[in-house]
């Protein structure tokens, strides 16, 4: 009569190790995976909100809307018109969760990996229960007197040099920011509320392991190194070669000890 033969335990032992392996391998490439459909994800989110804004400036002769103080409300609020369900396009996919989620004031700047908001009814240029984690190129605005100078605002895409190189809207853990070339990054990189940053810190996040995602000018969308950041052309007379750049003769004791491994520009 045939006996059915068991696994002894070492063969047992043998198959778990075996298995072990193969996992350990197979994780870091399936890691790697979700990461990158999540930065795919974030692409087509800026590059639907790039032509929302082309849209808006289409019906409002080349220009975009002023500051959220002059107009009631901020970009997002602006371009309500342009989409038909924000569902998930408020939000990069690693920073999904809001700073507040039961909602807060003007204190609900987000982080790396949480979104700005949710704002309540305190906040005059939202309407509550908004948040994301992208933030718009201050400089995009018509007008905003109290961030001078004027001659600097792009104000839309009208006589706009270079526009692949002119950011829209990036990764960000506030609604909007004015940087200039003379801003530091953030001394950590974990990200920080937004007045604890400079303008340019706002932007300066390690959201995608060394990248941020950004749309432009052109509606083209890709991915910028950290340091890239500062050769951005922001704003009107921004110095592209200034003091956090190769051309500006920076050094890797310029930079936090956090971002110095990240490729210079």
């Amino acid at each position: 009569m045939y006996k059915q033969r068991a696994f002894t335990l070492v063969e047992l032992l043998v198959v778990i190790a075996i298995i072990a392996v193969l996992m350990a391998i197979l994780m870091p490439a399936l890691q790697r995976v979700k990461k990158q459909a999540k930065e795919s994800i974030c692409l087509s989110n800026l590059h639907q909100w790039s032509l929302c804004m082309t849209m808006y400036m289409d019906d409002n002769d080349g220009l975009f809307s002023e500051d959220e103080l002059n107009m009631g409300g901020f970009w997002q609020c602006v371009l309500r018109p342009y989409y038909t369900d924000i569902g998930e396009l408020r939000c990069c996919p690693q920073a999904m969760k809001p700073a507040v989620p039961e909602g807060g004031g003007y204190g609900s700047s987000g982080s790396t990996f949480l979104a700005w908001g949710v704002f309540n009814d305190t906040v005059r240029f939202a309407e509550p229960g908004d948040y994301g984690s992208y933030g718009l190129n201050g400089w995009l605005y018509s007008g905003r007197p109290f961030v001078p100078p004027e001659k600097n605002y792009w104000k839309g895409y009208h006589n706009v040099p270079q526009p692949s190189n002119v950011p829209l809207i990036l990764d960000c853990l506030w609604i909007d920011g004015w940087p200039s070339p003379t801003n530091a990054p953030p001394t950590a990189g974990d990200g920080r509320v937004y007045g604890n940053v400079s303008m340019m810190g706002r932007f300066c996040i390690n959201r995608h392991n060394g990248f941020v995602n950004g749309a432009f000018m052109d509606v083209s969308v890709r991915k910028l190194g950290l340091k890239e950041l500062w050769k951005l052309k922001w704003h009107r007379n921004f110095d592209t070669e200034g003091p956090y750049t190769l051309a500006g003769k920076v050094t890797p004791d310029d930079w936090p000890e956090w971002i110095r491994p990240f490729k210079d520009y």
